[in-house]
């Protein structure tokens, strides 16, 4: 069966929706590996969204591009 395509324009609402809010943020990195965090939804841009996890050890922000939801690769959630 064919899944129902979606459009990147519907991703892009769908991360503005969550701008500024928590979220679960689940990352695949390949190898029936994944990592999965918490933090806030920092920055929303044209062609990418930043998050700031809660994790007090990680000083910075990590960037992921709209095509990587759409892909499947990221998955984010509202808390």
């Amino acid at each position: 069966m064919i899944k129902p395509t979606k459009k990147i324009k519907d991703v892009k609402q769908m991360v503005r929706s969550c701008s500024a809010q928590r979220v679960a943020v689940k990352v695949n990195l390949g190898r029936n590996k994944s990592v999965s965090y918490s933090g806030v939804l920092s920055g929303v841009y044209p062609a990418l969204f930043t998050v700031k996890p809660d994790d007090k050890d990680f000083l910075g922000k990590t960037a992921y591009s709209y095509s990587d939801v759409l892909c499947g690769n990221v998955k984010i959630k509202k808390i």
